[in-house]
């Protein structure tokens, strides 16, 4: 079985090559020397993680142009919040079972740790390798790093050294591919799908936004009105 990180990097590299032969060559124009924000954009998602409940994510996208022929660099702050898995929480219950044992002669406690709310907080910064397509759509594709700011909180751990245990600051990275199309010179909509690799929770993600332009479009990137 392919592991999702040798995947993952594999898929940025052909991605990358494609942009460098054969996409990338109408955005290479753009003055690259220095970035700055050229745009805006708003973001609502969704993700399927594998220890979190299904739940919507909220994004604000910061468009910084280009960094080389093609490659445009997306900062952004994503937030989501949900709960833990009913598994999840048993797996942590046991886990603090065999502590608490560990330390007092092998008795184990009677535990309930109730709902545990699960909040994160992602600081991304993405490369996206941008090529045209006919009839004004982008295409972009690439690989993205974060810190997630992850808080756990729940009415019968707060306060404990189990919440203690839950709040953390994990890296992350992930895989992404999307599309957009320019509605006016200032106003481009897009929608993408992603997949985040972080050390305890990874997860699929689609997005859909509007980007308002502030600054300058790279050449091969707008439209006229």
């Amino acid at each position: 079985m392919i592991r999702p990180r040798r995947f993952a990097v594999a898929v940025a590299a052909g991605l990358f090559t494609l942009g460098g032969s054969a996409g990338a060559q109408d955005v290479s124009a753009v003055d690259y020397a220095h970035l700055s924000l050229r745009g805006v954009g708003l973001e609502v998602g969704y993700i399927w993680p594998n220890r979190v409940q299904p739940t919507e994510t909220y994004t604000l996208r910061f468009d910084l142009g280009y960094a080389g022929p093609g490659l445009r660099i997306a900062p952004s702050v994503t937030y989501m919040s949900s709960r833990l898995e009913g598994s999840e929480i048993m797996k942590f219950e046991d886990r603090v079972r065999d502590l608490v044992a560990a330390q007092n002669n092998g008795v184990q406690p009677n535990l309930d740790l109730g709902t545990i709310e699960y909040t994160d907080i992602a600081i991304t910064v993405d490369a996206h390798v941008v090529w045209e397509l006919p009839l004004h759509l982008l295409t972009f594709g690439g690989l993205g790093v974060s810190a997630h700011v992850i808080d756990g909180d729940g009415v019968v751990i707060a306060g404990t050294f189990v919440e203690d245990l839950l709040d953390s600051v994990d890296p992350g990275f992930n895989l992404h591919l999307g599309t957009e199309f320019p509605l006016t010179k200032r106003l481009r909509i897009y929608g993408s799908g992603r997949y985040e690799v972080m050390p305890n929770l990874q997860y699929f993600q689609v997005r859909g936004g509007l980007q308002f332009m502030i600054g300058p479009n790279a050449p091969g990137e707008g439209r006229d009105n």
